[in-house]
């Protein structure tokens, strides 16, 4: 209920100070996924406002051979599911054998003009609400994840081609890189952010919020906002199951034609 509860503040939120927004949708963010070569586009959640699109989206990080996959087990509007536990093969940048370690990882998108109508990435402000608490309640570890010293975000424009995001070298670098550019993006583990404040256990089944806002520059004032959920089951069969969910309106659809 809690979490019901934040997407309808969200809401009145953008009804207060006046934000042309959009309602969540599904779909590809603009113009392509940057930070890795082979990785596809689509499945994620969106909000596009004020020239702002927000992109957030779930994906199977860790497969049988510890590879990563373009599999994003999406409803369709806002809620993710995958398999709780930890991989059984690590990979580059993780703890070998840590329980906070997830088979899945969360990926965001931040593009500040993908019409041309807004500004490059620094003339907004942002926040990521990453929820630790696998309850139906919430536990944000919260932050502007752009307007920061130094970030290994692939960053470009609504030109750059897959996987050809630009990474700063230093702090100078990336100063540069987001005054002059409109595209930001970035895929992440659980892990990455666990700490005494903020543990988590990947074998736990939970449920799990995420939350990215834009906001005007030294404002309160919200521009665009999207959101979305990810569930964690303890069997692959409970994801098949919820596949086959998901696939039914589908079939139905198309036996009418």
């Amino acid at each position: 209920m809690e979490k019901v509860v934040k997407k309808l503040v969200l809401a009145i939120v953008f009804l207060a100070f006046g934000a042309t927004a959009t309602s969540l949708c599904a779909g590809e963010v603009t113009n392509a996924v940057i930070f890795g070569d082979g990785v596809s586009n689509g499945s994620w959640t969106l909000d596009r406002s004020n020239g702002i699109e927000l992109g957030l989206r779930g994906k199977v990080r860790f497969d049988a051979t510890g590879q990563p996959q373009n599999t994003f087990n999406y409803d369709g509007i806002d809620t993710y599911t995958f398999q709780s536990g930890q991989p059984e093969v690590g990979g580059f940048g993780f703890a070998p054998g840590s329980s906070s370690t997830a088979k899945w990882s969360f990926e965001w998108s931040i593009n500040s003009s993908f019409d041309g109508s807004g500004g490059n990435l620094n003339a907004y402000d942002y926040l990521l609400d990453i929820d630790f608490d696998p309850s139906a309640g919430t536990n944000f570890q919260s932050f502007d994840p752009i307007n920061v010293s130094l970030a290994d975000h692939a960053i470009g424009n609504n030109s750059t081609a897959n996987g050809d995001g630009d990474i700063a070298d230093d702090d100078d670098d990336y100063k540069d890189l987001i005054a002059d550019n409109n595209l930001a993006q970035n895929s992440w583990n659980m892990e990455f952010f666990d700490d005494g404040s903020f543990p988590f256990n990947a074998n736990q089944n939970g449920t799990y919020t995420f939350q990215l806002t834009a906001y005007e520059k030294g404002t309160s004032n919200v521009l665009a906002s999207t959101s979305m959920i990810v569930n964690t089951v303890p069997e692959p069969t409970t994801i098949l199951s919820f596949a086959c969910i998901a696939l039914l309106p589908l079939v139905r659809r198309r036996s009418r034609r």
